[in-house]
């Protein structure tokens, strides 16, 4: 265990239990962040590397047609 853990550990036997409760809570809250942060990186990246193959848009209909070929997978695995 660090130094830092320690102190960390020593002071929250120290709290009372609603104030613990909210140590917690923010503790929760930080780590959600920093998934949230990972997550728009790791997207980021993957734009990227699709803009990195120069491919052309694809238009609304062939969007379309690629949602329902999906849907169209889905039910027949489903």
């Amino acid at each position: 265990m660090t130094t830092i853990e320690a102190r960390l550990i020593q002071r929250l036997k120290q709290l009372p239990p609603t104030r613990v409760a909210e140590v917690v809570d923010f503790v929760e809250f930080l780590a959600a962040r920093e998934e949230r942060a990972a997550a728009a990186a790791r997207l980021g990246q993957a734009f990227a590397k699709i803009d990195a193959q120069g491919l052309a848009p694809l238009s609304e209909d062939e969007i379309e047609a690629e949602v329902q070929a999906d849907r169209q997978a889905r039910r027949r695995g489903a």
